[in-house]
């Protein structure tokens, strides 16, 4: 039985259909309880969850063999996983940990939340895996604009990016809580190509067949752009803080992770655009 943590996230949904696709014992956790109930009615397995509060991981990980550990981004993150690390270890469950790309460097407060974690599960004696993915495709998603107006407007980065769909992780994730051979390595996930911002825009024309520019916003123009849309202060600071660290470079790097633990290519972005189609027209 696997538990999967931040299961009403776009990857651990993800991971969730592939587990039960793939036939696997798989307990989702929520932490809102009618995510909960909602989740047993439909007849799958769910508790509710919160990292923040250990007495409810115990409980949680009763015939557990594996967790998947993915807590909300945000300041008391780093808390809230290691909560879950301590509570695996008194269980004795193997630990796969969703992190970012080259958290072990610190290069942003996203990857300082992250390395803390992973050092902790490093020394914790549990069988572990920890996995890097780079930018995700789907927060293009987000980007309504491309519809509306023909653009996307991003806080300035000028390098090129190994984007990964949030399939692919979860592919990978699927792949390493299901065999052996995993324990203790670190999988830096990412796409079969790099493309800057500018070559994406180029594929969104492309293949949508309409214009498409990327608007590469200075950083207290993306700032206010991210508040006034209501994002947490603490998000968007930690987003420019990303795109400085990889402004001109760092992100670029591809690895044959996906295509090596699920026998297929990873998602290119062409397409991402084709299967989302409806998302951007």
């Amino acid at each position: 039985m696997i538990l999967v943590t931040g299961a009403s996230g776009n990857v651990g949904t993800a991971l969730l259909t592939r587990l039960h696709a793939d036939g696997v014992a798989v307990r989702a956790a929520y932490r809102d309880p009618n995510a909960t109930a909602r989740a047993i009615t439909s007849g799958a397995q769910a508790v509710t969850l919160d990292l923040a509060i250990p007495d409810t991981l115990g409980p949680a990980l009763e015939g557990i063999e594996a967790v998947f550990l993915l807590g909300a981004t945000g300041p008391d993150q780093t808390t809230q996983e290691l909560n879950m690390v301590e509570a695996a270890r008194a269980a004795g469950v193997r630990v796969v940990k969703l992190s970012v790309w080259r958290a072990d460097e610190g290069l942003s407060p996203i990857a300082r939340l992250h390395r803390p974690v992973e050092e902790s599960l490093v020394t914790s004696g549990l069988p572990w895996t920890i996995l890097r993915p780079n930018f995700y495709l789907h927060n293009f998603l987000h980007q309504s604009s491309i519809r509306e107006a023909g653009e996307f407007s991003l806080p300035l980065i000028s390098a090129p990016i190994s984007f990964v769909e949030v399939g692919d992780i979860a592919d990978v994730a699927a792949r390493v809580l299901t065999t052996d051979g995993h324990d203790g390595r670190v999988y830096d996930v990412t796409g079969p190509r790099a493309l800057t911002y500018a070559e994406a825009a180029e594929t969104f024309s492309d293949v949508l067949g309409k214009p498409v520019r990327y608007v590469g916003l200075p950083d207290d123009e993306a700032r206010a752009a991210m508040l006034n849309r209501g994002m947490p202060e603490f998000h968007a600071d930690a987003l420019i803080d990303v795109a400085r660290a990889y402004r001109d470079g760092g992100a670029e790097t591809v690895t044959s992770t996906v295509a090596d633990l699920t026998g297929r290519r990873a998602l290119g972005f062409a397409d991402f655009v084709r299967r989302n189609r409806t998302s951007f027209v």
